[in-house]
């Protein structure tokens, strides 16, 4: 038996809570007796929403469409932040409120669309820690998104492959699966959009295996995006910077022996 977390981070998306309803538990609904690779059965799933200090009536919404959801084996927790955050803080929140043997994290606004999260789930073979999408993988594809977003996303990914490792070609997608060893022993800090990038490179530093799952991001289709473009470039450069200085210290103590 095996029981799946799935954390929503959420900052003004009342526009978007219809769309969950039509198009997240319904996926959610079918998962339920789905083996994974591992044969092991989804007998549980637990929705994390985090209100990252919405300004609009997000928790409110969400509390009315699915606070008194009927299924006996789905069950759905409401986290709040007092003020926005930023979406690292937000999976800290629910990464500690989340109970299952498998962790999904994915977007509120379905730029990812939630009917591919069973596909991903498949890519959690035995030797799989995580799995991440990955539109800029060769088998991946990028619908309808402002070129500059990709530019910066893309162009960043691109650095991660030359610091860490080239066979990972996106390092930026919040759409993940992790194994909840990885949550329970890897800690990572930084509040903003930075926040899954740098838990997934820890975690590789730390050894933990990561596969890809060749996705199609989409457009937003309700409300504007939440990134905060130049305070995320600033992040990703300065870890950027930190990880090659800790590669180049790895180096030197190497050559030194």
């Amino acid at each position: 038996m095996m029981k799946v977390s799935i954390i929503v981070p959420c900052y003004n998306e009342e526009d978007n809570i219809q769309k969950l309803q039509d198009e997240f538990f319904p996926v959610l609904e079918k998962m339920l007796g789905n083996r994974l690779p591992d044969e092991q059965q989804v007998t549980t799933i637990e929705v994390v929403f985090v209100d990252d200090g919405s300004k609009d009536n997000t928790l409110e919404a969400l509390k009315s469409a699915f606070g008194s959801l009927r299924n006996q084996q789905i069950f759905v927790l409401f986290e709040k932040h007092g003020v926005n955050r930023g979406l690292g803080a937000a999976l800290r929140s629910g990464f500690g409120v989340a109970t299952g043997d498998i962790i999904l994290t994915t977007d509120s606004d379905g730029t990812y669309k939630f009917s591919t999260i069973p596909a991903m789930l498949e890519y959690l073979k035995k030797d799989v820690d995580i799995v991440t999408a990955s539109p800029y993988h060769p088998q991946g594809e990028v619908v309808g998104v402002p070129a500059y977003r990709i530019f910066l996303s893309r162009g960043s990914s691109l650095l991660y492959r030359i610091l860490l490792s080239w066979r990972v070609h996106t390092y930026t997608a919040l759409f993940r699966v992790y194994r909840k060893e990885v949550i329970q022993k890897i800690s990572f800090s930084a509040d903003d959009y930075l926040g899954a990038t740098e838990l997934m490179v820890k975690a590789m530093l730390k050894g933990y295996h990561v596969a890809e799952y060749p996705a199609a991001l989409h457009r937003r289709v309700f409300g504007v995006s939440k990134a905060k473009l130049l305070r995320t470039i600033i992040s990703h450069l300065n870890f950027q910077f930190n990880l090659l200085l800790h590669r180049l210290n790895i180096r030197s103590m190497f050559a030194g022996n």
